[in-house]
């Protein structure tokens, strides 16, 4: 297979990710977002909002693991963050070798070591790339006043514990998010508290 096809062959793999509902809704419909809707969004994020970093980044860089981070789940599914079920790391590196192994030579191996970057978060690339990740979803909440917390009964401090790694790429980011989260626990935005 020449270069070309395998590289459509990937395009064609990674439509699949359209299809994959995650557990946060839109901000402005009842319908679950889905992870290319997801990925999109945490992309314009990093451009929009890259001046809170804690450190210089490569922006080009960050949109590029945030592309294809949550491209694993075709193979794997998403997993709630909140879920007592772990993340299958296994599975979920076997799936990057195989999505990642349709396209070229290099190719290949570049978006591999991409998502492993993102994964193992120990550049601020990677760091940056995780809050925006997890403040998308975080937003959505925030943004309903805790609806979704509450359908899934997500306590306030698993809300805190899990979310507290946005201060590992911006402090800024997770400053603001924590007041936001403290004034919808003041309301009585968290029922099982």
């Amino acid at each position: 297979m020449d270069r070309l096809e395998k590289q459509l062959q990937f395009i064609y793999e990674i439509d699949k990710v359209k299809s994959i509902v995650r557990k946060t809704r839109l901000f402005h419909a009842d319908k679950y977002e889905n992870d290319a809707e997801h990925s999109w969004h945490i992309c314009m994020m990093a451009l929009i909002l890259q001046e809170y970093a804690d450190v210089e980044i490569d922006t080009l860089k960050v949109i590029k693991m945030m592309l294809i981070h949550d491209l694993v789940e075709i193979d794997t599914g998403d997993i709630i963050v909140y879920s007592k079920t772990q993340v299958d790391v296994e599975a979920e590196e076997k799936a990057a070798r195989r999505i990642f192994g349709l396209l070229p030579d290099g190719q290949g191996d570049e978006y591999f070591e991409l998502w492993r970057e993102f994964e193992d978060r120990k550049t601020p690339e990677a760091r940056y790339a995780m809050a925006l990740d997890r403040m998308e979803p975080l937003l959505q909440n925030l943004y309903r006043r805790g609806a979704d917390w509450n359908r899934n009964g997500i306590p306030y401090s698993k809300v805190i514990e899990i979310n507290k790694k946005v201060a590992g790429g911006s402090k800024q980011l997770w400053e603001y998010l924590k007041r936001e989260i403290d004034s919808i626990n003041k309301i009585g935005g968290f029922e099982n508290e």
